[in-house]
């Protein structure tokens, strides 16, 4: 059940906020056009609601599209503050991930027992519970710092066969570090849950503000806790091979409207260079 924390609709200052980068493909971003108002609307999509930001003018709603989204016309609902009076269409296009093939040498991460498998249903249930929280704030960062020095290792989206075995799609970005490399947070945040996870090894989640969630996983240590507000460039932990993994590196996730989309989106392009080989990621 989606988490939304109870706060009354607020007028939001006119603050001319950065956008991500706009790519209307299942796992990318949907960046809607709402007009001007001097208040800011409110946008919901599949039920949840939308993030939305005010950039030279004009109110945007800024969509996350999981990687289950099916191409083609889908719609937004609008409350210019009278109600859900409205709707906006906008097109998704079909986007294909490439296929990998890793050996894990810890059975058990790719066959849990059935211990194993109750420790991941309730993280499950933690987990979706932070991804899912939506918390009224009235400028959002998304204009990104890349959370820790080093070569990304495995592209977003890309569907991952373990041992021989299909699982899901990997959706997060696979930065390869050395063990120790500091993680700084990407943008200014609160800290809504951290610990140690069957998969995911140490993992810490910030809250960025209406639905848009960061997740970084596999930490050797975290450096925060709980309620902890942290601002861009801070540190939050550091560089591991905790969880399911291969090799020490940052497993980065971004949730937008409880939808995992590609954390690129978020950075400024990247010189043109090619991925370094694939270290694992747990999700």
């Amino acid at each position: 059940m989606r988490r939304i924390l109870p706060l009354i609709f607020v007028l939001f200052p006119l603050l001319a906020q950065a956008l991500p980068r706009a790519e209307a493909v299942p796992g990318g971003i949907a960046i809607v056009p709402l007009g001007e108002s001097t208040h800011a609307p409110q946008a919901r999509y599949g039920g949840n609601r939308v993030l939305v930001s005010h950039d030279n003018g004009q109110w945007y709603a800024v969509v996350g599209l999981s990687l289950a989204t099916k191409p083609g016309q889908h719609t937004l609902e609008i409350n210019p503050g009278k109600g859900w009076s409205e709707r906006r269409t906008f097109s998704v296009a079909d986007k294909a991930y490439v296929t990998q093939r890793l050996t894990i040498q810890d059975k058990r991460k790719v066959e849990p027992n059935a211990a194993d498998l109750e420790r991941i249903r309730l993280e499950a249930v933690r987990i979706d519970k932070a991804l899912s929280r939506y918390s009224e704030q009235a400028s959002v960062p998304t204009d990104f710092l890349q959370p820790t020095a080093g070569v990304r290792s495995s592209s977003f989206g890309s569907r991952r066969i373990f041992n021989g075995q299909p699982r899901k799609p990997h959706s997060g970005m696979d930065i390869a570090a050395d063990a120790g490399a500091p993680i700084q947070a990407p943008a200014a945040g609160v800290v809504i849950d951290s610990g140690d996870f069957f998969f995911n090894g140490n993992t810490v989640f910030i809250d960025h503000g209406q639905g848009l969630i960061t997740l970084y996983c596999h930490l050797s240590r975290i450096d925060v806790k709980p309620g902890d507000r942290v601002q861009a460039g801070e540190r939050i932990g550091a560089v591991g091979m905790t969880g399911r993994v291969t090799g020490p590196h940052l497993h980065w996730g971004v949730s937008l409207n409880d939808a995992r989309v590609d954390p690129r989106l978020f950075l400024p392009p990247p010189p043109t260079t090619p991925d370094a080989p694939a270290t694992d990621t747990g999700r």
